[in-house]
């Protein structure tokens, strides 16, 4: 392992050794076991005497900072940690814009997984056809392919973007030029370039009511005014939209949490408002792909005569969360102010990443899984919704929807009481309430089903069902 020293002026040579080893152990840059180089390396590289390094180690050692191993070299002790010594607590006179004060903390991984996952968003991992994409990626990684293992054009990897305008002009009607294809690390990086070109600090972001909490943290965070807005049986309330909104965010095919698909009178009004204002709509697409009945409706873009709809879709729902891959549709003109801020904030996506599913799309890996799992997940909407309608009629009422990964259904039992209650005893849900910023809106329980399997859909239903009859919660 490499060291750092620095030799201040006036400081002697073995203290300066011994201070900064030290301050590096009590940090953690220096893990517990870590090997230490040889006296004579270390001696060398900074051109002072061995003796000077021996001396620090020595002091180190006798500390209980180091240890030695015969035949092995200086290691740092094992067990350890900073609270076995006195340390000065950490300090600074930076703080950060106040607006991020206001922002929750970000969310907490899930590990071990919940014993009963109704988590909304997550798919299921193990039907993903990994032997198929680790194929591909391997074959983006050879040597033939270096072009993308150097930078790539910050629109994205061209056969990627060729294949989304592709996939999305068969599959949702979605007329575009690959020009008009930004491949972007997920929704929420979509979201944040769309803020960093269209938001100016203090203007009115729209966002449905309840919705999806992350548009309205970005917008938040680039110091925009969000405006919550509520959702009807037909979808958002236009009239509700506050004068002089710059920008609205919504998910028409699948409204997010609630489920319903937004009406076409509905659409058409929105789309009517945004010329009247000189606003944008941001059209979130998540998933779409699993639609289990009927045809989808027109999405606002294909509707969209004037180029006021920015189209938005993910990969990470549909194959795996980690992978990090989505895209926007934009119209030309903001094409190049696009391209600007993804420049700006991570320079491009992945390259192999974005290779490998380019190919995954062209070779129909990505048509045959969605075919797959729309099946596999309609089977589980239906069972539980129909596990809701026999166990939870006295105090649940589905949502009607026809697509997704998740489902909600509305009851006076949908309080933070019991949803405290089901975690504690492994049942991981959401409460609807728990996605909006309102006093009124309706209470119930969101479930997801695209990470849990169909035998354990009962069994964690029923174990909601003695929570809820206990009355602990309450």
């Amino acid at each position: 392992m490499d060291l750092h020293i620095d030799f201040a002026a006036g400081e002697p040579r073995r203290d300066a050794i011994y201070r900064q080893i030290r301050s590096a152990v009590l940090d953690g840059r220096l893990r517990a076991g870590a090997a230490l180089p040889p006296t004579r390396e270390l001696a060398a590289r900074l051109a002072v005497s061995r003796n000077t390094v021996s001396a620090a180690y020595d002091r180190l050692t006798a500390e209980g900072f180091l240890a030695g191993r015969v035949g092995s070299g200086t290691f740092v002790r094992d067990g350890l940690s900073g609270s076995d010594f006195d340390r000065p607590p950490a300090g600074s006179a930076v703080e950060p814009v106040e607006v991020w004060d206001r922002l929750p903390e970000q969310p907490r991984g899930f590990a071990p997984p919940p014993e009963f996952d109704f988590r909304t968003g997550v798919p299921d991992l193990g039907m993903f056809p990994f032997d198929t994409w680790r194929r591909l990626v391997a074959q983006q990684l050879r040597v033939s392919n270096a072009d993308i293992l150097t930078y790539v054009e910050p629109g994205g990897h061209p056969p990627l973007r060729e294949a989304i305008a592709r996939q999305a002009g068969v599959s949702r009607n979605v007329r575009t030029d690959p020009a008009d294809v930004l491949v972007t690390s997920g929704t929420q990086q979509a979201l944040d370039l769309i803020a960093r070109v269209l938001l100016r600090p203090g203007e009115t972001a729209a966002v449905e009511d309840p919705g999806y909490p992350p548009p309205r943290l970005v917008f938040t965070g680039f110091g925009a005014r969000v405006a919550g807005v509520p959702v009807d049986a037909e979808g958002i309330v236009v009239d509700a939209i506050p004068p002089g909104t710059r920008l609205v965010y919504v998910t028409p095919s699948h409204q997010f949490p609630l489920g319903i698909a937004m009406s076409m009178r509905r659409r058409m009004e929105l789309i009517a408002w945004a010329e009247r204002q000189d606003a944008v709509i941001v059209e979130d697409d998540y998933d779409t792909e699993f639609r289990f009945t009927g045809r989808p409706m027109e999405p606002l873009h294909s509707l969209d005569g004037a180029g006021r709809v920015i189209y938005v879709g993910s990969f990470s729902k549909v194959l795996y969360p980690a992978l990090r891959l989505g895209y926007l549709i934009a119209p030309p003109s903001l094409r190049s102010a696009l391209r600007k801020a993804k420049y700006l904030t991570d320079w491009h996506s992945p390259g192999p990443a974005q290779a490998a599913l380019a190919r995954f799309l062209d070779e129909g890996a990505f048509a045959r899984h969605v075919r797959k799992m729309r099946r596999e997940y309609r089977a589980r909407h239906e069972l539980v919704t129909e596990s809701l309608k026999l166990d939870f009629a006295d105090v649940l009422t589905p949502v009607p929807c026809s697509a997704g990964l998740h489902l909600s259904a509305i009851g006076e039992c949908g309080t933070p009481g019991l949803v405290r209650a089901a975690r504690a005893s492994g049942v991981f849900l959401y409460r609807l309430g728990g996605f909006s910023e309102r006093e009124d809106v309706r209470p119930g329980l969101v479930f997801g089903y695209g990470a849990i399997r169909p035998e354990r859909i009962r069994l964690g239903l029923r174990r909601l069902r003695v929570v809820l009859d206990e009355g602990t919660w309450r």
